[in-house]
């Protein structure tokens, strides 16, 4: 006999881990859907980071605080080390560039980065190549480990009696007061369904017929095994490029109607994070390929990636690490898509994080709170309603 559920969630990264978990504080009947055994998503390719710091907007301050907040109770919530921790962030500046001009850039943000000469930045992360920048930025930044921290929320989720199956999906069917999910091993019915699959939640709406305006794009870094080597901060250059790279490849939407277009534009943001363990993450390049299936040169992007880390960081450039792939979701607007979808009112989205991290655990509990009945106007705010609407928040 098959069983129906109240909410059924795709996607068992860390978005979709959150959601389900804080669906099932509320009393639901959930099922996690999730199409490999071990995830091989952004959560799992995360530098971890938390920009706690970085709300530049009423509402992304408001979200960053209460992010913070969250963070402060989770690993005792969620029964688990997080490895929830601060340290310091360090954002290079080139040669080329003004440090003054650079620094003024952040002066919007909640806790604008304090400006450092080249030598200060040297004794901060003595790693760091003196030649190659004018100087840095720095503040206080969060971090976890972000594969523990979605693995702590299933975990949790399954202890208040969720259910969570592997198996890829296939088709969404909406119908008046239902939902059937079609995967390779099987059928599933629910009341309603949240789609939590990150950079592939365009392409799989689209095979269900419907139209939504989500992005990605193919991110691209090295891993390596634990290591002696110690970074004494997490770095990442401090003009990033990624952001520009995604507002410009959504100026034209039907471009992204068709796999078989290509943007080729690619960058690369040289960052380098070390996880509690003595793994460092080592990237990153971005590029934007319409097919999310898209094969991606390996050796070209590992010696791009290298040549640019023996620049910034040499110590680190030669280390031994495998290179990994995987999809990152962005929106138009830089902010996320959650909720309804306009004409299929039991699919939902949770989708498009700017800063991800930090804004999915108060989003997904304020989420759940509004499906039980709680109006909250930042859910409002964040609908995917306001892309047709082409509303500015």
């Amino acid at each position: 006999m098959q069983k129906n559920y109240d909410w059924i969630v795709v996607g068992a990264g860390f978005t979709g881990a959150s959601v389900a978990y804080e669906l099932i504080k509320k009393g639901f009947a959930v099922l996690l859907l999730e199409q490999n055994p071990k995830p091989d998503n952004a959560t799992r390719y995360s530098y971890g980071g938390l920009a706690f710091w970085s709300g530049s907007t009423a509402l992304t301050r408001q979200l960053c605080d209460q992010g913070r907040q969250r963070y402060g109770i989770l690993s005792s919530e969620l029964n688990a080390d997080i490895e929830f921790r601060e340290l310091d962030l360090l954002l290079t500046i080139d040669r080329e560039s003004d440090p003054d001009v650079v620094c003024q850039s952040y002066g919007h943000v909640a806790q604008p980065p304090r400006l450092l000469s080249i030598k200060e930045a040297c004794l901060l992360e003595p790693l760091l190549n003196p030649d190659v920048i004018s100087g840095a930025l720095t503040v206080r930044h969060g971090h976890i480990e972000p594969e523990k921290t979605a693995q702590a929320f299933i975990q949790a989720f399954l202890r208040l009696g969720g259910e969570l199956v592997i198996s890829q999906v296939l088709q969404l069917n909406s119908f008046q007061k239902s939902i059937t999910v079609t995967t390779t091993t099987g059928i599933y019915k629910s009341a309603k369904i949240a789609v939590c699959t990150g950079g592939i939640s365009r392409k799989l709406l689209q095979e269900s017929g419907i139209s939504m305006q989500t992005y990605f794009t193919h991110a691209e870094i090295l891993e390596t095994a634990p290591t002696e080597i110690k970074l004494s901060t997490l770095v990442m250059p401090a003009k990033l490029q990624r952001f520009q790279l995604e507002a410009n490849s959504t100026q034209n939407d039907e471009f992204w109607c068709n796999d078989g277009n290509e943007i080729e534009t690619s960058i690369l943001d040289t960052g380098a994070v070390q996880f509690l363990d003595g793994r460092f993450r080592l990237g990153q390049i971005s590029r934007i390929l319409v097919n999310p299936n898209a094969t991606v040169d390996a050796k070209i992007s590992e010696h791009w990636l290298r040549s640019h880390l023996s620049q910034i960081l040499p110590g680190l450039a030669s280390l031994p690490a495998i290179y990994h792939h995987c999809l990152v979701a962005f929106s138009k607007d830089n902010l996320p898509i959650i909720g309804s979808i306009a004409e299929h009112e039991n699919i939902y989205i949770f989708s498009g994080f700017s800063n991800p991290l930090v804004f999915i655990p108060p989003l997904a509990q304020r989420f759940a709170n509004s499906i039980s009945g709680h109006d909250d106007e930042i859910i409002h705010q964040l609908s995917p309603n306001r892309l047709k609407k082409n509303v500015e928040i």
